[in-house]
This record gives structure tokens, sequence and C-alpha cells, in this order.
């Protein structure tokens, strides 16, 4: 006589512990979104911001797919405030989903701390590159239609450096450098903060079987 399949115990426990770590994680990202500051020698729309990092952290603890969440629900709440006519966020959304997507897969295969360097950095790249043709094609374009043409959004480049008289030249002396430190940089303070908080993971996990299992 054949039984239905009983779920799997741990199951229900381990989802309610993702459940928790990325709506903490995302509440987090929302927070660095909105501490951006400019960067020397860039366009002043070119900020700098630290929130991919809990991206990266939740797809290294969860998955890649929930990097990709965190970086979404990020880019909602800030929507939500938007002074970009949203363009600065489906600009953050491509290149963080990109980012903590390459870093996640990578990491999955083999999770030590030498494939977790060797996962960001790739992804800090890949990042990088992408940022060339999402600006080039969707960004710059959307923005230009919105904020005064192509020569307004080169005028801005152009007042740092007159050479950058297209947009190719303008995103590469630009844009793909800013986007590889910036990935660089939340890589920095991801390897150095992300062991105490995966054994804070580890806890909440433990806390939250416990309570199930009293329950």
């Amino acid at each position: 006589m054949s039984t239905a399949k009983k779920p799997t115990p741990s199951a229900p426990k381990s989802n309610i512990t993702k459940l928790t770590v990325t709506a903490m994680l995302a509440a987090v990202a929302v927070v660095l979104q909105y501490l951006e500051f400019g960067v020397p020698l860039v366009p002043a729309f070119l900020k700098m911001d630290l929130s991919d990092i809990p991206e990266l952290i939740g797809a290294f603890i969860i998955g890649p797919v929930g990097g990709v969440v965190i970086c979404l629900v990020k880019n909602l709440v800030h929507l939500l405030f938007s002074s970009s006519g949203f363009v600065g966020e489906l600009s953050n959304f491509m290149l963080g989903a990109v980012f903590v997507l390459v870093a996640g897969l990578i990491y999955k295969r083999n999770k030590t701390k030498k494939t977790a360097l060797i996962a960001c950095l790739c992804a800090s790249v890949c990042m990088a590159l992408v940022s060339l043709p999402s600006n080039y094609f969707i960004v710059s374009p959307i923005y230009a239609q919105l904020f005064g043409g192509m020569e307004t959004i080169l005028g801005l480049y152009q007042t740092i450096l007159p050479a950058a008289d297209t947009l190719w030249k303008a995103l590469l002396i630009f844009n793909v450098p800013f986007t590889l430190v910036k990935g660089l940089l939340c890589v920095l303070v991801t390897m150095l903060i992300y062991k105490p908080l995966s054994r804070l993971f580890v806890q909440m996990n433990n806390a939250i079987n416990r309570r199930t299992n009293r329950a």
C-alpha cells in the first residue's frame, strides 16, 4: 500500500530561516543604498554605495537566487523615493543581479574561502564588463530621453575630461572602472565580515529549529 511522502522535517525550518535572513539583509541593503557618496574624478551622477554587500552575503548564505531577490527588493523600495526616474534603480538592479548571481553560482560549487574570493573577483569583473553594454544600450538612452538629450549626458563627462566625446569612450573611461572599484570594495568588506555573519546565520537557524521542535 502506497503512502504519501512526508515532507522533510527540516524544510519548513530552513525556509523560515531563509525568509528571515532575506528580509534582514534586504533591509540593510535599503539603508546602505541611501548612504551613497560622490567619488572624485567621476561625474557627479555616479554615486558610490555599498548596498551590494548584503546581496553578496545573501548569495553566499542562502544561494544566488536569494541574492538576486535581495537586490530586487532593495531597488523596489528605493523606487518609491527615486529621483532618477527609475533609471538608477534599473541600472543598479541589472548590475547587482549580475554581481551576486555570478558570485553565488561559483561559490555554490565549492564553498571554501578561496572559492569565495575567486567568485567575488570574477563577479566584480563581470559586473564591470556588463556595465558597458547595459549603459550604452539601455540606461544612457533612457537618461537622455528624460534629462535633456545625449549631449547633456556627454557634457557631464566632458566637464571632467573633454576628450570623452563619445558615449563609448565616456563609459569605458569612467563607468567601467567605477563599477569595478565598487565591486572590489564590496568584496573587501564582505570578506572581512562574512565569517562572523555566517556563524550568526547558523545560530539563528538552530534557534528557529529548537522553537519549531518545541511547538
